[in-house]
């Protein structure tokens, strides 16, 4: 099997919660939450029939809540600096133990999380986690670190603002004083001298869109003079390192690793190889935001894969909505060319709004020109958001997020396209709208030829744009076009993100077939989207035709014969010229 890696993001306390009356800012008690042990061998094999090849789990790691779970010795965090009943999965209380709210049996809960990898495992498909590495909880208490090892902030010498084995950022001589309400009395939250809070901000008076909740991590940056201690290695360099292998250990399969640029480059090329010299099959993936700065995360910090959500994301969203032109896209590969293969492309997950909300495209329907786009433009991997797939709209006003847009992180909640599919564990799309149906199907079909086609899955890319700006049956705002090909094998890709369809006579310039090795005559078509099958001729002399339908899309696969395979530097963008 040729597969890219395609992940599929589950939050597991909402994704199996069942509770149809759920009411906004409920408690556990109230709303419930969905729990590990529901993600049967069933609900595995079902997300797997949509070509999934990995499941990131998003929260599993216990972070901050209001819910009290002092029966079980865990200590109570204290409600005033938790946002939401549910608080924030990154958050992190503990980094060695897992959300007790997701737990069946509490005092289990780590053997549950054990069973889950397991049977992920079993099923064919890798875990992801998350790694937080740029902050904690303000209260951060691990009751389940291994032997030996120290909690973070223990032995940090508070009256300094940095000091290099500080594990924390403090604020000398003044109280954590954020512009939200910290309580009264005995329930008060006082923290004395305040630390820094997580989004950088080196001040007592953390305002309300400052990340309040969590506490900036020290890895040997002096934000007051801007030097950098890094040698000897500090203490917070190592504790992380323990984390990793931790999970590692557990069978986790790679990080989803939260807010790279916030942490120093340097520590990125030191724990990676160091947790790969032990399980050097564990993949990293950055969340990053500075495409300036993406070729140094992956060639000198070692990411396997890294957000592409300024660059390709930012561009689809802005084509979708009618903000930017579909000739935008050749910018995108042109950007970042030479990185397609460790780029990871997505049209949502928890930090989005949902594609089919009215602050977005306001039908899921429209989806894919998109989808096409985003899973085929690299080799590089395609994530989903669970229930994006169903065409979730996030229609909920759930408590602390309100009415956004986004599936909340911070609330007790279930999502009803969802309880529609799993549907007590059966998962067998009885209770599913001819609507979700079908676009289930469509996201099957699309995410599976990522998976099977050689030309998608590792082929070498070519923008056709170029040569077809002149071309009066495309419309370059709204249409886009290119090829893949490896060994004998190319696919047409192209896409319509108007409400019109259209006919398409596309050019296929000389150097294409040149740069690819692929040759001029007929061949045996397939157009993988709706089945059709036909003979037709490929050439730079001749156009080739199709039909696209309204916010639609096809994909043309051509058998060649006689063609040698590419075997110096497979992945890398073959440069098209610009248009003058």
């Amino acid at each position: 099997m040729n597969c890219k890696p395609i992940i599929y993001q589950l939050f597991p306390r909402i994704f199996t919660n069942a509770n149809p009356r759920c009411i906004p800012n409920g408690t556990y008690a109230q709303n419930g939450s969905g729990k590990m042990n529901l993600i049967t061998p069933k609900v595995l094999e079902s997300i797997k029939e949509l070509g999934v090849t990995h499941v990131w789990y998003t929260g599993v790691i216990e972070h901050a809540t209001k819910t009290d779970y002092s029966k079980y010795g865990i200590i109570p965090d204290n409600p005033y600096v938790v946002k939401g009943n549910a608080g924030s999965p990154y958050a992190i209380k503990d980094y060695y133990d897992i959300d007790p709210d997701i737990a069946e049996d509490v005092p289990n809960r780590m053997a549950e999380f054990e069973a889950l990898v397991a049977r992920t495992h079993d099923a064919g498909l890798d875990v992801i986690i998350d790694f937080v590495p740029n902050h904690t909880a303000r209260r951060y208490y691990s009751d389940a670190k291994p032997e030996g090892i120290k909690d973070l902030g223990d032995g940090d010498d508070p009256s300094l603002f940095f000091g290099r084995d500080n594990n924390y950022y403090y604020i000398p001589r003044q109280l954590f004083a954020p512009q939200v309400d910290l309580g009264t009395g005995k329930n008060a939250y006082v923290e004395f001298p305040a630390k820094a809070s997580g989004d950088d901000c080196f001040s007592a008076f953390a305002g309300v869109n400052n990340w309040y909740d969590t506490v900036k991590l020290n890895y040997g940056v002096d934000y007051g003079d801007g030097t950098r201690h890094f040698d000897p290695i500090p203490d917070t360099w190592f504790k992380m390192l323990n984390i990793l292998r931790f999970w590692a250990s557990k069978g986790v399969d790679g990080f989803r690793c939260d807010m790279v640029h916030m942490v120093p480059l340097e520590f990125w090329q030191w724990a990676i190889p160091n947790v790969k010299d032990h399980y050097p099959h564990v993949k990293f993936i950055a969340e990053l935001y500075d495409v300036n700065i993406y070729r140094d995360f992956i060639t000198k910090g070692g990411f396997d894969y890294l957000y592409d959500k300024v660059n390709l994301y930012d561009t689809l969203r802005g084509i979708q909505c009618n903000n930017f032109s579909a000739a935008t896209l050749t910018n995108c590969w042109q950007r970042v060319d030479g990185l397609g293969p460790h780029l990871l492309n997505f049209l949502e997950n928890h930090d989005e709004q949902r594609f089919g909300s009215r602050f977005y495209a306001g039908d899921p329907a429209k989806v894919i020109p998109s989808l096409v786009v985003s899973s085929m433009f690299s080799t590089g991997p395609m994530m989903i958001y669970s229930g994006q797939e169903l065409g979730e709209q996030a229609t909920d006003a759930e408590g602390y997020s309100g009415y956004d847009g986004r599936t909340t992180i911070f609330d007790y909640w279930s999502v009803a396209t969802l309880r529609r599919w799993y549907d007590e564990g059966r998962c067998d799309m009885s209770r599913l709208t001819p609507r979700e149906k079908w676009l289930r199907n469509k996201y099957a079909t699309i995410l599976s030829i990522c998976n099977t086609e050689k030309a998608i899955a590792k082929g070498r890319f070519f923008d056709l744009m170029y040569v077809n700006y002149q071309n009066p049956t495309l419309n370059p705002h709204r249409q886009y076009v290119f090829l893949r090909s490896c060994d004998g094998e190319t696919a047409l890709v192209a896409v319509n993100f108007s409400d019109s369809s259209c006919d398409l006579a596309i050019n296929i310039p000389r150097h294409a077939f040149e740069m690819l090795n692929i040759p001029e005559g007929d061949v045996v078509a397939a157009e993988l989207l709706s089945g059709e099958s036909s003979e037709k001729h490929v050439s730079s002399g001749k156009t080739f035709d199709t039909f696209i339908g309204p916010y639609d899309a096809v994909v043309w696969r051509f058998r060649h014969k006689n063609v040698a395979p590419v075997a110096k530097n497979p992945g890398r963008t073959p440069r098209a010229p610009r248009a003058k």
